[in-house]
């Protein structure tokens, strides 16, 4: 309720008073009731993929109001071909309606020097080296599968690397937390908890590489994050990862704990082969920046409501 109070109600007082040309909505969210041209950034459609991960009073709303919103707006900007393709495929989006504008990372994440990795480690895994996982903590993250395949992992190496989770405990993680409390390998895991984003650069840039197996991302910011930090990122191969990890990332069946361990496995045993990522890794994460994200939305704002010559 309160959310349509805001867009069908307030923001159209809003732009009538400031005499708006559009209205951009960077999450989404469209007003029923203006006339004001809109311009709308849908990051991706997870809750019709993923139901289960959302809470049900914002599932609800999100069913039944975004068709809606997509066809009131006038462009659509969303972050990935991925993203693009589902929109079109869920809900008929004609590709003049479309714009991919992808997303960037700050130039916060960058390689941290020796001296700080190795600060870092002795702060957080008492030396050893660990594979990161950084983001909230909730279903459609796939934890569990995580947590299973590092379990394989320590079997097969029995090495005493360590696994960080970095991110906040969200919901609906009771399954998480009865694994977390009968786990052979619980005292070589670390939750972090919440941390600020210097913090996160320093966790990230210390990683011997990140595992991110999340079961679906509209874009999948952390990938690139590890690749600005010289980092290498083993993700899922589903939705968009691959498009934006290219060549430069290792991909696994996120439904498989057997097939995320055999990635970190193989990274673990091929020093070379992380050599070749990391630097394939930089290149990759150069395609993306926030001045060419703001010239593409721009270029939407734009077919919103063309300005005169």
């Amino acid at each position: 309720i309160l959310w349509r109070l805001w867009f069908d109600l307030r923001v159209p007082l809003v732009l009538r008073r400031i005499k708006a040309d559009v209205f951009v909505s960077p999450d989404g969210y469209a007003s029923l009731t203006t006339k004001v041209p809109q311009c709308l950034v849908v990051h991706d459609l997870g809750f019709l993929h993923q139901p289960d991960a959302y809470k049900a009073i914002h599932l609800g709303y999100l069913r039944r109001r975004l068709p809606r919103f997509v066809r009131r707006a006038r462009q659509v900007a969303t972050v990935s071909h991925f993203s693009l393709r589902d929109l079109q495929q869920q809900y008929g989006v004609p590709d003049e309606k479309l714009t991919v504008v992808y997303s960037a990372v700050k130039e916060s994440f960058r390689p941290l020097p020796y001296a700080a990795q190795e600060e870092v480690k002795a702060q957080y895994t008492g030396g050893h080296e660990y594979f990161i996982y950084a983001g909230a903590l909730q279903p459609r993250k796939n934890i569990i599968n995580l947590l299973k395949a590092f379990s394989l992992f320590k079997k097969r190496q029995r090495s005493n690397w360590k696994l960080v989770l970095a991110g906040r405990m969200a919901w609906k993680n009771d399954e998480l937390l009865q694994l977390l409390a009968t786990y052979k390998y619980r005292d070589d895991v670390v939750l972090t908890g919440y941390v600020e984003e210097p913090e996160l650069v320093r966790l990230i840039g210390a990683a011997y590489a990140l595992v991110y197996p999340s079961f679906f991302e509209g874009f999948g910011v952390p990938v690139l994050e590890a690749m600005k930090c010289g980092v290498p990122a083993l993700t899922s191969q589903d939705t968009s990862m691959s498009e934006i990890g290219g060549t430069a990332a290792l991909y696994f069946d996120p439904k498989e704990p057997a097939s995320i361990a055999e990635m970190m496995m193989y990274i673990y045993k091929d020093e070379d082969g992380r050599a070749r990522l990391i630097e394939e890794g930089f290149r990759q994460a150069a395609q993306f920046s926030w001045e060419r994200t703001a010239e593409a939305l721009w270029e939407s704002i734009l077919k919103t409501a063309p300005l005169s010559p």
